[in-house]
């Protein structure tokens, strides 16, 4: 590890390493890219593509979130912006979970699609923008359904989940499962010009409230329609959520719910 700090110290520029740098110690000393932003991270180097974070994370805190597991329940909609964002943002390692492959249809609101992945595995497709985007990032993907018989072993080793999904009864059982395995969970949820976002921690039973007395398997984006920008701007506050969870920083989603409109430009908060 010495060796290879000394290498990454003499690559640097005023604290920053750059992408070269790295990928030439990774080669250069035959270990991962991984491996080496770890040893930038604890070491106080910080990794080029962070430079534009560092005003508000510090580079403690970088290593905190590099450091961290988190789970995408849903790769759709909104769990490709959340997925794309995450992994911008450096958090080191993220679980991808969706059964689902692109359709034409998916091409006007989710970020992953492209003509070229249509009748491709989401998760797959996910993994290969992430290694595009952020190197040191893992993302394990993960092609299965979530279902409460087989929630815990999909989110095992999870630090926090996010909910990209589109039925209720799943997301309910997700929140079930988070319950159970004592993980925080960052729930959103969008349709038409509106969308919604709350964080529950164990014990909270936020979302059973949320949705008590619901009898629809599905929301109601199915009547209202998915434009581009709702999903992406409740993605955005999902993963800001995430960032503070993980730094334990700022005032939390806990026990309130933020309803966006869109339409009228307005966001109201509804305390549980």
């Amino acid at each position: 590890m010495a060796q290879i700090l000394d290498f990454l110290r003499k690559k640097s520029h005023d604290g920053l390493i750059d992408l070269i740098a790295q990928e030439e110690t990774a080669q250069t000393f035959g270990v991962s890219f991984s491996r080496v932003e770890r040893i930038a991270l604890e070491n106080d180097l910080l990794p080029t593509r962070y430079q534009r974070n560092c005003q508000l994370i510090s580079c403690c805190q970088q290593l905190q979130l590099f450091s961290s597991v988190v789970a995408v329940v849903g790769c759709g909609g909104l769990g490709g912006y959340i997925i794309e964002e995450l992994a911008r943002l450096g958090v080191g390692h993220l679980l991808a979970i969706d059964p689902d492959i692109f359709e034409e249809s998916n091409l006007n609101r989710q970020i992953l699609s492209s003509i070229s992945t249509i009748g491709r595995v989401k998760v797959v497709v996910a993994a290969e923008r992430v290694a595009q985007i952020n190197p040191a990032v893992t993302l394990s993907p993960i092609a299965e359904a979530f279902a409460l018989d087989t929630g815990k072993r999909l989110l095992d080793g999870a630090h926090l989940v996010v909910d990209g999904l589109d039925s209720i009864p799943t997301r309910l059982e997700l929140a079930a499962v988070c319950r159970e395995a004592e993980i925080p969970l960052i729930h959103g949820a969008v349709a038409g010009w509106y969308g919604q976002i709350t964080t529950q921690f164990p014990g909270d039973g936020t979302l059973e409230s949320l949705y008590s007395g619901e009898v629809r398997s599905r929301g109601i984006e199915k009547e209202l329609g998915n434009p581009s920008f709702t999903p992406a701007v409740v993605a955005s506050l999902e993963v800001a959520e995430v960032c503070k969870v993980l730094l334990n920083q700022g005032k939390l989603l806990r026990g309130r719910q933020l309803c966006i409109n869109l339409l009228d430009m307005e966001i109201e908060e509804i305390p549980f």
